[in-house]
């Protein structure tokens, strides 16, 4: 087949309509349909249903858009090897984490990243979905587990455990709970259990609903959870890592925590020689030092 009138072809498949195509390809919108007419000619198959709101794929054109979106994402792989042979650090680099971890502890930390390397154009995708890498939704992420998708170079950065926490003007007015059954008389803040979160915050948040807790505040990640916490709501369920940043958090219930939690960097095996993950993974593990150093410190 033509690789000119595929390309053609993914644009308009991608963009639902002949003239945003030719926007994006910068050709008339004629010129496209007359190319999407050639190919479908070509392969005897009708490719989209017109209609008066743009373009819908039949199901010959859904196979052969499937086909030419693994051409693209492999092309923008080879091209992003190509790019990271040179010796400068630059270009995007695509991040994704969990909404959690990117907000609270990621994100505050990327300025001694854009230090070193101010050219970086970071992409952090924040999300609980965990993206495919071999297939480059992503370049890189950091997980709360091992990833079990093959082709992937992993490096376990450090463990986590989900702890109970609140602020010293919610326990003044409220009182520091002492036992279990106290948790009545408080307010819990949490992700409902069967929200995407690691397993181990599923069972803790499982074990303290088991209690008769008279009033809950479920919010769909940590972050939300932390800003409930900040402005006096309640106990919340929080990752350890927050007390570096918000030290005046009072922890409730110190016996209490969850299983550890491992935190993992992965990138796809075709990225081993990227500078820029490299770059990022340096970045990342300088951090983490860091921090635990600090935590032994405190």
């Amino acid at each position: 087949m033509d690789w000119d009138k595929l390309r053609i072809f993914h644009a308009v498949a991608d963009k639902g309509s002949l003239t945003h195509a030719g926007e994006v390809l910068h050709l008339s919108q004629s010129a496209v349909s007359r190319q999407i007419r050639a190919l479908e000619e070509s392969l005897h198959v009708t490719l989209f249903h017109r209609h008066a709101r743009g373009l819908i794929l039949t199901e010959q054109g859904e196979l052969l858009f499937d086909a030419t979106q693994q051409m693209v994402k492999r092309l923008e792989a080879t091209a992003a090897r190509i790019r990271d042979s040179e010796d400068e650090v630059f270009g995007e680099l695509r991040v994704t984490t969990t909404t959690g971890f990117g907000t609270l502890w990621l994100a505050p930390r990327l300025a001694n990243l854009y230090k070193h390397y101010p050219s970086l154009k970071i992409d952090l995708m924040l999300e609980e979905r965990v993206l495919d890498l071999p297939m480059r939704e992503a370049d890189v992420a950091i997980r709360m587990k091992e990833p079990s998708q093959a082709d992937l170079i992993r490096k376990r950065l450090m463990n986590i455990r989900m702890r109970l926490y609140a602020s010293p003007e919610y326990l003044e007015q409220s009182g520091m709970p002492v036992t279990m059954t106290d948790l009545s008389n408080h307010r819990l803040i949490c992700q409902q259990a069967g929200a995407a979160q690691v397993s181990s915050g599923a069972i803790l948040v499982q074990e303290l609903m088991s209690h008769e807790i008279a009033s809950t505040l479920h919010v769909n990640n940590y972050f939300g959870v932390l800003q409930a916490v900040l402005n006096h709501l309640g106990i919340g369920v929080l990752p350890d890592y927050i007390t570096e940043d918000f030290p005046h958090l009072v922890r409730v219930f110190p016996e209490i925590e969850s299983a550890e939690v491992p935190v993992f960097l992965a990138y796809p095996e075709e990225l081993r020689h990227s500078k820029r993950v490299a770059a990022f993974r340096e970045f990342v593990s300088e951090e983490i030092f860091a921090y635990r150093k600090r935590q032994q410190v405190a």
